[in-house]
């Protein structure tokens, strides 16, 4: 008996739907992933379902129209009507093929008249199952239950045809392989292999979209060694292919790329931090540099943190994702230079360059410990404890989460009678850094300091602050 009495409630859309489409006339079927989640015993109140039909898209929102709670059509041009109901998203599609042709970025859509050729044009067996409505019938023209039980990834006509259909296909194997825990069949493999640059014609958000699922997956890192063995990762994030040739003397693995994947499998799945994870090293290739003590990197943080502000924006990541994965790769190593213990200054200035990212970076340094020596690994893993300690010490008696000076640039400009500007910011760098290094001082010591600094300057003496510019 199949799972699959969870989706017959008349209170889900799969019954609700299946009674309006047939009253029109209309096949309807459940199909893609809403079928091989239920099929895998997934809730399914997790379950977003997507339905095949007979009818065309204007069709389809016609008969929508009574039933949801609202009807979308921004996927109108590719056969997809969309709509709510109940809080619930569904979608349906017209029977279809959809092939890309020549450089296009855009599949051309054309519809066809039968479930089964719709089911052939998906991208592998386990999604290209139907439920024909109201049976709840399987319909599995491709093996697709087999597979599923197998937990084998192949597609339902010969790869190249699949993959010319859609070239993410292609990142979309490694994506399940990561999501899913399925083996990718061999034959994908070698399509894979030998059609990996047609991926260049597809946009980069969609290819964000997908590798960020990819990203979250549990353990993602034998999927993206894939992608780079394929040689799929050079049209993408040919960073990658240099890490797999550069040498790590300093952990337990073969080249930097091993190291970098085992990075990300030890960081919990987080966006920013997993793709942290996978760029922290980014830099060493092109800073490699042989010398009597064997192979540096130095200053591979610098110039990683430009190559993976470069590549997210090819990838069309948002600014903020951008900003924050970068900043991560810069400050990776931050920890690993304070080996003399943390004075309170050095507390200050990390809580400080870290901002809203210090958790962060305390996941990504722990888990770029992967060397093989239990000494030097112990020594780094005690340091972080250590440096969390002053952390949690100095915040409760600093408020170190709001690290500022005691007067703003207001503050300046009133005292000193100058313009907004450049030396509105180099005074208040110096009072940042004095409250970096000597902890918290008063509104008057600023003022002082503020004095001492127009008058060296060469601006007019502004006086002695007044008594009640003390807090």
């Amino acid at each position: 008996m199949l799972p699959l009495e969870a989706l017959q409630a008349k209170d889900l859309p799969p019954a609700q739907l299946a009674g309006l489409f047939a009253d029109a006339g209309e096949s309807l079927y459940l199909v893609g992933g809403s079928v091989r989640d239920a099929l895998m015993g997934r809730d399914v109140a997790e379950i977003d379902f997507d339905f095949a039909t007979s009818a065309r898209p204007d069709r389809i929102a016609a008969i929508l129209e009574g039933w949801a709670d609202s009807v979308y059509r921004i996927g109108e041009a590719f056969g997809t009507i969309g709509a709510m109901k109940d809080g619930r998203s569904v979608e349906i599609t017209t029977f279809r093929s959809e092939i890309y042709r020549d450089e296009s970025r855009k599949p051309q859509v054309t519809y066809s008249d039968d479930i089964e050729t719709d089911l052939s044009r998906r991208d592998f067996t386990v999604n290209a199952i139907a439920l024909e409505l109201p049976s709840f019938e399987p319909v599995d023209p491709y093996g697709g239950l087999q597979d599923l039980e197998n937990k084998v990834l192949r597609t339902p006509l010969d790869p190249e045809i699949s993959f010319g259909d859609d070239p993410l296909r292609m990142l979309r194997l490694f994506r399940f392989q990561a999501t899913l825990g399925f083996a990718a069949d061999v034959q994908a493999i070698a399509a894979v292999q030998r059609m990996a640059g047609r991926l260049s014609i597809v946009s980069a958000e969609r290819i964000r979209d997908e590798f960020s699922k990819l990203m979250l997956a549990e353990a993602p890192g034998a999927a993206l060694a894939m992608i780079v063995a394929t040689g799929l990762s050079t049209y993408f994030v040919p960073e990658l292919d240099k890490l797999a040739m550069a040498q790590d003397p300093e952990h337990r693995h073969k080249d930097v790329l091993a190291h970098t994947l085992a990075v990300v499998d030890r960081t919990r799945p987080d966006l920013v931090l997993r793709l942290a994870a996978l760029f922290h090293d980014i830099g060493k290739p092109d800073t490699r540099e042989f010398g009597p003590g064997g192979v540096t990197f130095h200053h591979h943080e610098v110039v990683g943190a430009r190559i993976t502000r470069e590549r997210l924006r090819a990838l069309a990541y948002p600014r903020e994702i951008v900003d924050d994965v970068s900043r991560l790769v810069f400050l990776h190593l931050r920890p690993h230079t304070l080996k003399l213990g943390w004075t309170d200054s050095a507390v200050r200035r990390y809580v400080r360059d870290s901002g809203h990212l210090l958790d962060r970076l305390n996941a990504l340094v722990r888990a770029d410990v992967t060397t093989a020596n239990q000494k030097k690994q112990r020594q780094i893993q005690e340091g972080i404890d250590e440096l969390e300690r002053r952390i949690a010490v100095l915040s409760e008696q600093e408020e170190l989460a709001r690290l500022r000076a005691p007067i703003d640039g207001h503050d300046v400009m009133t005292y000193t009678g100058i313009g907004p500007g450049p030396m509105v910011g180099e005074i208040m760098d110096i009072l940042l850094e004095k409250r970096i290094e000597e902890g918290p001082y008063t509104r008057k010591s600023a003022f002082e300091i503020v004095r001492d600094w127009a008058i060296s300057k060469g601006l007019d003496d502004p006086g002695p602050p007044a008594d009640d510019e003390e807090e």
